[in-house]
């Protein structure tokens, strides 16, 4: 074959350019941000195109950020047994390689104290005026922050806000970079499917609304000072959706994740999407490279081990069944073929009851813990 001459190679080249340039349009279509995620497929940061990242992202983090986790709680039975789960297998990791947590925190925004006052460092605050959260609860979230900032000295620079229904299976770093705050993306909020109740709180002089991220609060790793500007707008933005029928309807129980998302796009607050900072059992099946169990679905096996989702299982784990009152001791572990995720959630549940037998948590035999 004969040689191409220079014009077939330039226009090779701008064809090849411009065939290039229409595929990242198409991928950036209906975008005016970008994301960035983390994918734990293989351990790497990906961008959504469109922004570049910021050098301070670039850079390897070399000093340790410690952040102060703080959670939201009731003084139902059905909080407080959760949180105990939670603060002991905080206390667990707190001090092992790899962790940059720091202080605890609950905010029990009952309005008095209760029961677990001397067993977690707690500070109480007011519960929204009576009949104000509509029957919501989490609605007193955002509320509960506010008060805490105003009311506290923390120590470190970094907040995470975590729920009582977390447990850390991990040593957890702080995943926040360059100023940005660290969340984890859900797959329920999606803000553009919503845009017209969206607009409502989010106007269009802001931007797209794939400004904002499909993000709650929790789990989230942000700067203090960042939080503090957010939190405000969160609580306000909260009870106006809720007050809205439409909205309300619409959002349901994650109203006040959406309320947190566009509170942050508000402030012009975007977030590092971490895939990693969190699984959700039954759907996540192995807590390798994630730092926080999740509990908030039922889990439904029959004996083979395999997943009757929407159908009571022969064996069965679902958080709701303990609205009165904590678990049973000796709870069974799942049979064989039961994802890594569920069994090792069932091991830490029996691992705190065995070393923390108050408060109706009873101790129980060695065997419950096999294979731990």
């Amino acid at each position: 074959m004969g040689q191409a001459s220079s014009p077939v190679l330039i226009l090779l080249a701008f064809g090849f350019f411009f065939a290039t340039y229409n595929l990242l349009t198409m991928k950036m279509h209906n975008r005016s941000i970008g994301k960035w995620v983390y994918d734990d497929s293989d351990g790497e940061a990906f961008f959504d195109p469109v922004i570049e990242m910021p050098e301070e992202v670039k850079k390897p983090k070399n000093a340790r950020m410690p952040f102060h986790v703080a959670l939201t709680a009731t003084d139902a039975p059905y909080s407080k047994w959760q949180c105990r789960i939670m603060y002991y297998w905080y206390k667990k990791n707190r001090d092992l390689s790899g962790s940059e947590m720091g202080g605890f925190t609950r905010i029990l925004h009952s309005g008095k104290p209760d029961n677990l006052m001397d067993e977690m460092p707690t500070v109480v605050v007011d519960p929204l005026p009576a009949g104000l959260d509509r029957g919501y609860i989490v609605l007193n979230r955002p509320w509960a922050f506010v008060q805490w900032l105003e009311k506290t000295t923390i120590e470190e620079e970094y907040i995470l806000m975590a729920e009582p229904d977390h447990i850390l299976v991990n040593p957890l770093p702080n995943l926040a970079r360059g100023g940005l705050p660290a969340a984890f993306p859900f797959f329920y909020i999606e803000p553009a499917k919503f845009e017209n109740i969206v607009r409502k709180y989010y106007p269009e002089e802001k931007g797209p609304v794939t400004n904002i991220d499909p993000i709650g609060n929790s789990p989230v790793i942000i700067k203090k000072e960042l939080l503090e500007k957010i939190a405000p707008t969160w609580m306000n933005v909260s009870l106006k959706m809720k007050n809205d029928r439409e909205t309300d309807k619409a959002f349901g129980w994650v109203l006040e994740m959406y309320a947190y998302a566009v509170a942050a796009a508000l402030n012009d607050v975007q977030h590092v999407l971490r895939k990693d900072f969190m699984l959700q059992p039954p759907w996540d099946l192995s807590t390798r490279k994630f730092f926080i169990i999740h509990y908030t679905y039922g889990c439904d096996y029959n004996l083979k081990g395999q997943l009757t989702y929407g159908k009571i299982g022969e064996w069965r784990f679902d958080k709701r069944s303990f609205l009165r009152g904590p678990p049973p001791k000796n709870l069974p572990l799942p049979p064989p073929g039961v994802p890594e995720s569920v069994v090792r959630f069932e091991q830490y549940c029996n691992i705190f009851a065995l070393y923390s037998p108050l408060l109706g948590f009873g101790k129980y035999t060695l065997q419950n813990n096999i294979g731990y």
